[in-house]
Formats: structure tokens, C-alpha cells, sequence
């Protein structure tokens, strides 16, 4: 992407294709005021979209499903050109994104909806429901590495509990963002999903231009700076940032489904995937065995020709994090058993597979984003756990055994936000499953029913229904009634049960 001045001197961004560098399109750059105006105008939209109820919310969101899906190859083409990632890759992203936009459609009522609550034995006379609504209007940042599983995990949700979505897409692909607003206009002619296309200072505009809340993917040092200008208007802020997600492997685990995963979770999409797998932990005495299945799996990979197993670094600057990591790694005494710093050539990068990496080195506590992992042994599976949980991030992890109450333990001591056993990446077609993470990784729900409350406010009623017995709502409390509250207290509270 470059950013340039055009004749009218209105600012433009200009994306290009990773793979070969070609010019792909131009889009403006939003002004404050333009960005201002769209929220304003989404305001409007809030209304009406919040007025058409669940039922009518349903069948605008079900025509916009299929709206993308009757065209999802046309979609997949689209983020493979602006990322670089192969099609194949891109179509799974459309396929996964769809399935989570059904999911949210047909189960936000049943979420939503308000329901009576037990206003208990003393409130006899209270009828009590709880509901919850719209923010209104809701502000989305997305990223590049999947720029519409992602930012759609918060679109989709947002949109089924009533909201009106302004999204600002990456300055690395906008034209994803764009085709996704054209769908939307054939399935609503509502501007209930707007896209605003920018640099960095569009989306710190957006968090200032009155929305309801922010949701934000990106790197935690963002988020931090995205944070701090919500808390100017107390803007509420769903963040989903970095990982550097541990995967565990135990000695009776199946080692070859390990090695696939691993793989898989480390070394797809170029290993820019915040919740993939960038640091192995395996009982000593598996190690090796595990290592060589890992290489076996990375010497299978083609980064060049015409059919590459995955494709360039997305974001160019990206080679120059990995370059750091594995030369920092090597310097504290790690070992590249296979590939190297040879392995990074311009925007390429080649497989690394580092062993013996100490745990206080870049590779190991800071998120790479590449398609590198660090294999480390350990002594048992409780050091395997501590390790794990020793990083700033909490994002994803995994663990891998044919005990199925080892791995469940092992899962409840991990610090992070979604554990998968005995896969990678498990959870992300599971519609009913938030996903978010803790520390710097992160804030708030996408996904599952906490996805749709994230973006909802619960609005609690009470309505008396009749006169109480004791009238205590009031400045002129009886005696009466002052004397059966002392003696109430303790009958109603004093035991321990």
C-alpha cells in the first residue's frame, strides 16, 4: 500500500498485490468530516434497524448471507489479490465467515429477547424481565491478516442485536471491506453497514466520531492507543490483539496428528494468524520424534511457482519482525534445525523450525507472525503449563494427548482464551463459542451468545404488580414495618447455606 496525493490533492490509498506487486485499485481517504457524516447517517440507520425487530433483522441478515455466498468465489478472489494468501485459503475464510453470520442471525432472538427473571420471596410484587438492546452505532477496525473472518466476527454480531455498522477496514485491503458493503446494499437498501476506507488516522477518527462502542483487531500496542482515546468519551472498546499461542504436547499423544496441526496452526497464511501457533512444548522424551515429523511436514512446502502452499508476507515490514525473532533466537544459543535466516527472502519466508530456544528470547515471548515455531522439551506437563502461561498474551492454546482428562486438565490451567485438544484452530467454525483473549491479548467476546451480548446492553424492568406488605419505599416507614425487617434479616440470611 502506498498513501500519495492525487491532482485534486484529495488523500487516496493505493493497494497493490503482494505476490507480484501489481497495482490493484485506489480508494479516498476519509476526512474527519466524512467520517463524521457516515457515522451521523448510520445514527438514522440505527433506528430503523433496531425498530424492525429480530424477525426482520433475520431476513435482511439471511439475504446478506446469501447475497456473499452466491458469490463467494468473486470474495475469496478479492482477499487472496489484496493479501497474498492462496485462494484455497480464502475461500475456507468466505465459508467459516458466512457460517458464523448464519449462526448470529438465527439465534439473536433467543439471546436477546426479554425474558422474566425470579424477583425472590421478598419482591412478591415486583414483576421483573430482563432484555437487552442495541448500542447503536458501533465503530469496526479490522486487520489485514483476515480481513473478513475477522472484522465480520464483530460485524455479524453487532448487526444481529440491532446495531448500525461503520467499518473502517485495513489500509492493506479495503476492497474486501468494499465488495462487503456492495452485498449489503443488494440485501438492504438501508445504510445500516458503511465503509469507510483510510490510514491510521481514519480509524482514530472513527473512535472519536460518536459511536456507541469500538470493536478493534490488532497488534496490543495499538490497542493500547485505541484504548486510551475511547477513554476520552468512555467509549466502551471490544479489543482482540496479539498471541503467542503455546501448543502442549504430552508423550502418549499421537504424534503425527500433532506434527499435522502443528504445521498446519504454525506455517498457514504464513503464519499470520494471531491464534495459530507459534511456541511447542513437548515432554523430553517425545522431542525428537516430534521434531522430525514437524521438518518432514515444513520440507513439503512451496512457496513459489504457481501453486504455493501459502503465499508472501502480507504487510511487508512483517520479514523484518521475523528476521529479528530468529536472529535474536540463534544469538541466545537456539538452534534452527530447519531453515533460517536464509530462509527469509524479501516478502517470501520460507519455513523455520527452531529448537532449544530460551524462553526470555524475542521468539519466545514476543508475537513473530510468521511461519516460524519454537519446539521447546520439558521435563512433565506442569512445566509445560507454566511456560505456557509465562508471556504477556493469552490468546489461544492447545494441547494434545490421548487422555482426555489430561487434556481437560491441562486446558482449565491454561491462561488463555480458547484451548483446543487435540486440534488447532477447533473452535473457529463453532458459531456457539466466544472468542476472545485475556492479558495483552486482549478484552470482550466475538462469537456465541457472549458475542451478540457483547454487543448489546442489558436493560433490566421492574413493574409492581400490587401494594407490598411491608411499605418500605418510603420516607414514612412505619415502626411496624422496621420492626419485621430486623427480625427478617437474619431469619431470611443468618444461616450459612
Amino acid at each position: 500500500m502506498t498513501l500519495r496525493q492525487d491532482d485534486s490533492s484529495t488523500s487516496v490509498l493505493t493497494t497493490t498485490d503482494p505476490r507480484d506487486g501489481s497495482t490493484i485499485a485506489s480508494y479516498p481517504v476519509a476526512s474527519s468530516d466524512e467520517v463524521r457524516r457516515t457515522v451521523e447517517v448510520a445514527r438514522e440507520a440505527a433506528e430503523w434497524w433496531a425498530g424492525i425487530g429480530f424477525a426482520g433483522r433475520r431476513r435482511v441478515l439471511t439475504a446478506f448471507k446469501a447475497a456473499i455466498a452466491r458469490d463467494a468465489k468473486a470474495l475469496a478472489t478479492t482477499i487472496a489479490r489484496e493479501t497474498g494468501k492462496p485462494e484455497g485459503d480464502a475461500l475456507l475464510e468466505v465459508m467459516l465467515t458466512v457460517g458464523h453470520l448464519d449462526w448470529a442471525a438465527k439465534n439473536a432472538e433467543h439471546v436477546l429477547k426479554r425474558r422474566k427473571v425470579k424477583a425472590g420471596l421478598v419482591n412478591y410484587n415486583q414483576h421483573a424481565t430482563l432484555g437487552y438492546v442495541p448500542y447503536g452505532v458501533v465503530g469496526v477496525i479490522g486487520p489485514w491478516n483476515y480481513p473478513f473472518y475477522t472484522p465480520m466476527g464483530s460485524i455479524s454480531y453487532a448487526l444481529a442485536a440491532g446495531n448500525a455498522i461503520v467499518f473502517k477496514p485495513s489500509e492493506l485491503t479495503p476492497g474486501t471491506a468494499v465488495w462487503v458493503a456492495e452485498k449489503w446494499r443488494e440485501a438492504c437498501d438501508r445504510p445500516v453497514l458503511q465503509v469507510i476506507t483510510g490510514d491510521r488516522g481514519t480509524g482514530a477518527d472513527l473512535v472519536r466520531a460518536g459511536v456507541d462502542k469500538i470493536a478493534f483487531t490488532g497488534s496490543t500496542a495499538s490497542a493500547k492507543k485505541v484504548m486510551a482515546a475511547c477513554a476520552e468519551t468512555l467509549t466502551p472498546l471490544v479489543a482482540e490483539c496479539g498471541g503467542k499461542d503455546a501448543l502442549i504436547v504430552a508423550a502418549d499423544a499421537d504424534l503425527e496428528a500433532a506434527a499435522d496441526f502443528i504445521a498446519f496452526g504454525a506455517l498457514g497464511n504464513a503464519g499470520q494468524t494471531c491464534v495459530g501457533v507459534e511456541r511447542v512444548y513437548v515432554e523430553r522424551r517425545v522431542r525428537d520424534a516430534l521434531v522430525d515429523k514437524v521438518v518432514d511436514r515444513a520440507k513439503r512446502i512451496v512457496v513459489t511457482g504457481d501453486k504455493p502452499t501459502y503465499g508472501p508476507m502480507t504487510l511487508a515490514t512483517q520479514t523484518d519482525v521475523v528476521a529479528a525473532h530468529v536472529d535474536d533466537a540463534l544469538a541466545r544459543g537456539g538452534k534452527a534445525v530447519f531453515g533460517g535466516p536464509e530462509s527469509i527472502a524479501d516478502r517470501t519466508v520460507s519455513p523455520i523450525v527452531l529448537v532449544d530456544v530460551p524462553e526470555d528470547s524475542e521468539a519466545v515471548q514476543r508475537e513473530t507472525f510468521g511461519p516460524t515455531v519454537v519446539i521447546n522439551a520439558v521435563a512433565d506437563l506442569d512445566e509445560a503449563v507454566a511456560r505456557a502461561n509465562a508471556t504477556d498474551y493469552g490468546l489461544g492454546a492447545a494441547v494434545f494427548t490421548k487422555d482426555s482428562k489430561k487434556g481437560e486438565r491441562i486446558a482449565a490451567q491454561l491462561r488463555a482464551g480458547v484451548v483446543t485438544i487435540n486440534s488447532v484452530l477447533g473452535f473457529a467454525a463453532i458459531g456457539a463459542l466466544p472468542f476472545g483473549g485475556v492479558k495483552g491479548s486482549g478484552f470482550g467476546r466475538i462469537h456465541g451468545a457472549d458475542g451478540l451480548r457483547e454487543f448489546s446492553v442489558p436493560k433490566s424492568i421492574a413493574r409492581q404488580t400490587r401494594k407490598a406488605a411491608l411499605n418500605l419505599l418510603t420516607l414514612e416507614r412505619s415502626a411496624r414495618d422496621m420492626h419485621m425487617v430486623e427480625r427478617m434479616i437474619p431469619m431470611l440470611h443468618g444461616k450459612a447455606k
